[in-house]
C-alpha cells in the first residue's frame, strides 16, 4: 500500500516506523527538514519537504497514486485542509487528527465525508475514553471490548496471592471442554511470549487474556487483585485528556484537578464547575500531600510531560492510592514506568495506531488495539465465505507461531477457542498477533 503521512512530529514519526515495517510505501511530508531527517534515520521512507496543503508539495508527494493518505500535522486546520486536498487530488482514503469533539458529533461528520474526508480521529478523546473504562475495572491494566462486549481482552498483573502463580495455561488440550477465557500472551521481563502448550505462570507476570464477559469476575478474582470503587480521584493536569475525564465523571465522584499554570487553573475553575481546581505543582510532594492525594481512590496524572506524570504517579502509588494511571508519550519510557508499579500507561501513538491501522488491512477488520505493554495487537475479524479458516480446525490452520486465536462470537453465541474449534463464515474472530504476522493474518479469514 503507498501511503502519505503529512506530518513529521512525534506522531507521524510514530506511524512511519511501524507502517514502513509492515511492508508498506511510505512518503512523508513536512516543511521542517530537521524533523524529516529524523524520520528517515528511524524508517525506510521517501521524504518531500513542503507545507501539505499546497498542491505543489502534495503533487510532489505523488498524491494521486496514494491508498492512503495520514494528515498528522500539530496543526487541526492543516490536517483538515491538507486530508480534503489529498483526496481531491486522487488519494483513495483520506483520514485527519483533529482536536475538536465537535466535528465528531454525526450531523457534523456527515460534512467532513462529503469533503472529502473519510475518517477523522481524535487521540485525546480516545485516550479519556480508556482511562474511564479503567477506572470501572480497576484491578486490569487494559480493559477492551470485542464484539459490543460479548468478549473482553483482559490485562493484569500476577500478584503473589494469585493461585494462576506456578500453574500451567489451559487451553492446549485435545479435547473440546469448554473454556471461559484463555491466556493468549504474557509480558515477562520486556518481552511478549506466546504461550504454548507447558507454559506456566510466574508471579509478576503481566498476562493477556480473552474472556467471555460472563467469566470477567472470576478471572479478576484469579488475579490476587480486587476492583476498587472509586469516589475520589485527582487528576494532575488540564490538559485535554483531564479535561475530558472530569467533564463526564464529575457528576459521579469527588474529583480534584491539579495544574500549575495559574491562568488555565482559572478558566478550568469556569467550565468545570463540580470539579475542585487547585493551581500546584504536581511534583511538590507536601503541596500534593496537602491536597489529600494519600486520600484518593485513583490518580491520573495527564501533564504534557511523561517524566512529570511518571514521578507524580510513584509519589501516588507510595501513598496507598489503589488505582495510578499516567501518560507517558515517549515509548522509551513505558517498560521503566510499568517496572515501577505504575498500574496503567496510557499513550496517544499507541491509541492513533490503533484507530489507523484497520484502514492498512485488506481484510474486514472491525476492530483493532496496539497493546501498551506489549509489542502485539488485538484484532477483530469477520470471516469472510470460503476463506481458509472456515476450511479446517484451528489446530490444523497452520497459523503462524506468533498468532493465537483467542475467541469466537457467531450469532448470540460466545466460544472460547481452542484447537479442535471450527470456524465458520461471518463469525466474527479476536486474534492476538506480533507485528511480524499482521501483514499475513488477514488472509486466513479474506
Amino acid at each position: 500500500m503507498r501511503i502519505i503521512i503529512a506530518g513529521a512530529g512525534e506522531m507521524g514519526s510514530h506511524l512511519a516506523k511501524m507502517l514502513s515495517g509492515n511492508g508498506h510505501d511510505i512518503t512523508v511530508v513536512d516543511a521542517d527538514p530537521k524533523l524529516l531527517g529524523d524520520v528517515s534515520s528511524l524508517a525506510d521512507v521517501i521524504t518531500v519537504e513542503g507545507d501539505s496543503t499546497t498542491f505543489d508539495t502534495l503533487r510532489k508527494a505523488a498524491v494521486r497514486r496514494c491508498d492512503l493518505f495520514i494528515a498528522v500535522n500539530h496543526e487541526e486546520n492543516e490536517n483538515i485542509l491538507s486530508a480534503m486536498l489529498a483526496k481531491q487530488l486522487g488519494a483513495k482514503k483520506s483520514i485527519a487528527r483533529i482536536d475538536n469533539n465537535e466535528y465528531l458529533e454525526p450531523n457534523n461528520k456527515e460534512i467532513f465525508i462529503d469533503m472529502g474526508i473519510d475518517y477523522l480521529f481524535y487521540p485525546e478523546k480516545v485516550a479519556a475514553r480508556e482511562v474511564i473504562n479503567l477506572l470501572g475495572h480497576t484491578s486490569t491494566t487494559e480493559y477492551v471490548d470485542f464484539s459490543s462486549g460479548k468478549l473482553s481482552l483482559v490485562v493484569f498483573r500476577l500478584e503473589a496471592s494469585s493461585p494462576l502463580v506456578g500453574r500451567e495455561l489451559a487451553g492446549f488440550a485435545a479435547d473440546d471442554t469448554p473454556l471461559s477465557y484463555r491466556t493468549v500472551a504474557i509480558a515477562r521481563s520486556g518481552q511478549t511470549i506466546i504461550p504454548r502448550r507447558g507454559e506456566e505462570f510466574m508471579e509478576g507476570d503481566l498476562i493477556y487474556v480473552i474472556t467471555r464477559q460472563d467469566a470477567v469476575r472470576e478471572l479478576i478474582e484469579l488475579s490476587g487483585q480486587t476492583n476498587v470503587q472509586v469516589k475520589n480521584m485527582m487528576i494532575l493536569g488540564g490538559s485535554r485528556i483531564g479535561i475530558r475525564i472530569a467533564e463526564e465523571l464529575q457528576d459521579e465522584m469527588n474529583i480534584k484537578l491539579v495544574d500549575y499554570n495559574s491562568e488555565k487553573a482559572y478558566r478550568l475553575a469556569e467550565l468545570l464547575d463540580k470539579t475542585l481546581i487547585i493551581n500546584e505543582d504536581g511534583r511538590h510532594t507536601e503541596a500534593m500531600l496537602e491536597e489529600g492525594l494519600s486520600n484518593m481512590d485513583a490518580f491520573v496524572a495527564v501533564t504534557g510531560r511523561s517524566e512529570t506524570n511518571i514521578l507524580a504517579a510513584m509519589l501516588a502509588k507510595r501513598m496507598g492510592v489503589k488505582k495510578v494511571i499516567a501518560e507517558v508519550e515517549n515509548l522509551n519510557y513505558i517498560s521503566l514506568a510499568e517496572s515501577m508499579g505504575i498500574d496503567t500507561i496510557i499513550n496517544k501513538k499507541l491509541v492513533t495506531a490503533s484507530n489507523i491501522f484497520r484502514f492498512t488491512m485488506s481484510t474486514d477488520v472491525q476492530a483493532i488495539k496496539c497493546l501498551t505493554g506489549s509489542e502485539a495487537e488485538v484484532l477483530e475479524f469477520i470471516v469472510k465465505p470460503n476463506s481458509p479458516a472456515t476450511k479446517s480446525r484451528i489446530k490444523d490452520m497452520n497459523l503462524p507461531d506468533d498468532v493465537i486465536i483467542g475467541g469466537i462470537v457467531r450469532g448470540d453465541k460466545v466460544f472460547i477457542a481452542v484447537g479442535n474449534t471450527e470456524i465458520n463464515a461471518y463469525d466474527r474472530v479476536v486474534v492476538f498477533a506480533m507485528p511480524s504476522a499482521i501483514g499475513r493474518i488477514g488472509e486466513y479469514f479474506n
